[in-house]
Parts: C-alpha cells; sequence; structure tokens
C-alpha cells in the first residue's frame, strides 16, 4: 500500500477511533493521522498474528475490514499512550 492510501486511512481510523474512545486524548490532525497509520500496523499485525500465528509487520488495506482494523488498532494505539503518557495525582 503506498503512502498516500496510509494517509488516508491515517486520518480515516485515527479521526474515528478518537470519536470513539472516551475521553479526552489532545493533539491535531498529525497526530490523528500519525495515531491511524499506527493503528493500521498494530490491527494488520494483530490480525495476521490471529489467522496464521506467525507474528509479523503488515498493514491493514484501505478497504472497510481495513479500517474496522485500523481502528481498533488505533483505539489499542490510544490506550498505549494514555498508559505511558499518565501523569500521577499527587
Amino acid at each position: 500500500m503506498n503512502i498516500i492510501a496510509w494517509v488516508v486511512l491515517g486520518i480515516i481510523a485515527g479521526a474515528i477511533a478518537k470519536a470513539i474512545y472516551p475521553g479526552t486524548q489532545g493533539g491535531g490532525i498529525l497526530a490523528t493521522i500519525v495515531l491511524g497509520i499506527v493503528g493500521a500496523f498494530v490491527g494488520g499485525s494483530l490480525v495476521t498474528f490471529l489467522q496464521t500465528g506467525t507474528l509479523s509487520l503488515t498493514a491493514a488495506t484501505l478497504s472497510i475490514p481495513g479500517l474496522v482494523v485500523a481502528v481498533i488498532g488505533a483505539m489499542i494505539a490510544i490506550f498505549i499512550w494514555g498508559l505511558i503518557t499518565r501523569r500521577s495525582a499527587v
């Protein structure tokens, strides 16, 4: 899949994941694109692992099932990013 398709998938998946995920995530359009692209890789790799049993770095495709996988992956990425950047209340 080429870079333009990754950016389009990133915009769509990141925006949907940010809308679905509860709370505020912050970040602008660039953060949404990066989040969606990371989500496409996380989701694509997770689906490949569940289907074949082998771990490989693959991205979701620009299709409806690929978009669903990318949104799920982006939500996982939001969750992990929230764990990393969480500040303890003192």
